[in-house]
């Protein structure tokens, strides 16, 4: 039980929750594209739909097995193919987001609709391929330059779920070996108190993370990630 509390992780609570209202609206056997899917995560909530996923399969991660194996920026379908984008977690690592952002344009239907969701505050990862964080501000002018029509822009999840990443990188990156605090008489002193900090911020990472699940709360602070819904208009001409 300890150890699942330590693995618990309010982002991934939320972006489950994302996803799954995304595909509850998604009518049956409708052809959706994951783009960037990872080890597709998400796909057991798209079992109503067609569904295909899109990587290009570089990091060294598991992968789960992709419909193309390509570059984002060159999908190899025709223009209009698909009902509905699933686009998580994925733009931070594109260089040219605008290149890529166009190519889903061009691969939705007119009146389809794509959900994204990325960071706005977090630690870089899947080195090399980690290149932005993006505000909202950012997102609308993106999004809108590509030809999309925002529905929804909002926080992923609470500053709650802010404060349990930060109370949980503290507990992992503090240093708290006396070699690593510059040596000496004072370091040895120093040592338990870090120690002490590292295993307080870990308790109460678990209880933001927790709060997270049942609050969300945005009155102030900032969020970790953003979730946008959008659409490609109807009429293109």
């Amino acid at each position: 039980m300890i150890k699942r509390l330590f693995k618990f992780n309010s982002s991934r609570y939320r972006l489950w929750q994302e996803n799954a209202a995304f595909a509850a609206a998604i009518p049956q056997g409708a052809l959706v594209l994951d783009a960037g899917a990872g080890e597709a995560p998400y796909q057991s909530l798209f079992r109503h739909t067609r569904y295909e996923s899109a990587d290009f399969q570089k990091v060294n991660k598991p992968y789960a097995p992709s419909t193309y194996v390509c570059d984002l920026k060159s999908i190899p379908v025709e223009d209009n193919r698909f009902d509905f984008i699933v686009f998580n977690q994925v733009m931070e690592h594109l260089p040219e987001p605008k290149l890529v952002l166009n190519e889903l344009y061009r691969v939705l239907k007119p009146g389809g609709k794509m959900i994204y969701t990325g960071p706005l505050f977090y630690e870089e990862h899947e080195q090399p391929y980690d290149f932005y964080r993006y505000t909202q501000f950012a997102l609308q002018y993106l999004f809108n330059t590509a030809g999309f029509s925002i529905e929804r822009i909002d926080w992923l999840e609470g500053y709650f779920g802010t404060v349990a990443y930060q109370l949980n990188g503290m507990a992992r990156y503090l240093p708290y070996r006396p070699s690593a605090l510059g040596g000496g008489v004072a370091s040895y002193g120093l040592a338990p108190f870090m120690l002490l900090l590292k295993i307080m911020f870990a308790f109460f990472s678990i209880v933001f993370h927790l709060l997270e699940t049942r609050i969300k709360f945005t009155a102030s602070g900032y969020p970790k990630n953003y979730v946008v819904i959008v659409s490609k208009p109807a009429s293109t001409g």
